[in-house]
C-alpha cells in the first residue's frame, strides 16, 4: 500500500527517497541512474523502490464514503 520506511532485507531507511525517485522517473530519467544518484547501491534496497506499486489511492476509495 504505502512504501515501507526501511527496507525489509537490511533495515536502510528508504521511504525519504520515495518522492524524490517517483518524480525523476515520472520526468522521463533513467531509474537506474536515479537510484545511483540518490545512494541507493544494495540491490535489495532497488528492489524496494523498484518494485513498489502504489495502491494507497486506488484503496482509500473503498473506506472513505
Amino acid at each position: 500500500m504505502i512504501i515501507p520506511v526501511r527496507c525489509f532485507t537490511c533495515g536502510y531507511p528508504i521511504a525519504a527517497k520515495w518522492e524524490e525517485f517517483i518524480e525523476r522517473v515520472k520526468r522521463g530519467e533513467d531509474p537506474k541512474k536515479v537510484l545511483d544518484d540518490l545512494g541507493i547501491k544494495r540491490y535489495c534496497c532497488r528492489r524496494m523502490l523498484l518494485s513498489h506499486v502504489d495502491l494507497l489511492r486506488e484503496a482509500m476509495y473503498y473506506t472513505v464514503r
